[in-house]
């Protein structure tokens, strides 16, 4: 099966990018409902980037988005205390941030989060990508260390979330072919 990325906006795409990170991510009706909030404030941020890949039928079957790393935003505030103390506190510097990429389950495996991650790093003016992923052995953290993101920060755990998260980083530009 073909599939086409491309540019989104962020904000148009709320409903669309919350029900495939649903799919992905098995996500409960009230999660759903905190992360569209979330993905609505995100859209907003300076700098902020989002692509989807769309099946030939032109339904949403992934996405990413990213932006450059604010110090006083919530997620940079949350881990800071963890690189520091695994003297990774410079990466806040000069990154950016994907904030999320997610591939509905039928279409991982296909190259679709691979090409998601590659755009949206390609011509970033920012040395560093940083992105948190659940510490488990997963699909999407086999692939980001494919692509030379390593462990910084494990384990993390994020306020009102129970599951230990990893603060991962790579230095630009990303290991693709």
């Amino acid at each position: 099966m073909e599939w086409t990325c491309r540019l989104i906006d962020l904000a148009a795409y709320t409903v669309e990018t919350v029900e495939v990170q649903a799919l992905a991510f098995g996500l409960t009706d009230d999660e759903m409902s905190v992360r569209r909030r979330i993905v609505q404030r995100h859209a907003q941020f300076p700098g902020v980037r989002a692509l989807g890949a769309f099946s030939p039928e032109g339904r949403l079957i992934g996405f990413g988005y990213g932006y450059p790393n604010l110090k006083d935003q919530w997620w940079s505030m949350v881990i800071e205390p963890y690189l520091a103390r695994t003297g990774h506190a410079d990466w806040l510097d000069d990154a950016f941030v994907v904030g999320e990429l997610h591939v509905l389950p039928e279409w991982q495996g296909r190259g679709v989060g691979r090409t998601l991650l590659s755009l949206l790093c390609q011509g970033q003016d920012r040395t560093r990508i940083l992105l948190s992923a659940v510490d488990e052995d997963t699909p999407a953290r086999k692939l980001y260390y494919g692509v030379g993101f390593v462990d910084l920060a494990v384990p993390v755990l994020f306020p009102g979330n129970v599951r230990p998260y990893c603060v991962m980083g790579a230095e630009l530009p990303l290991l693709v072919e």
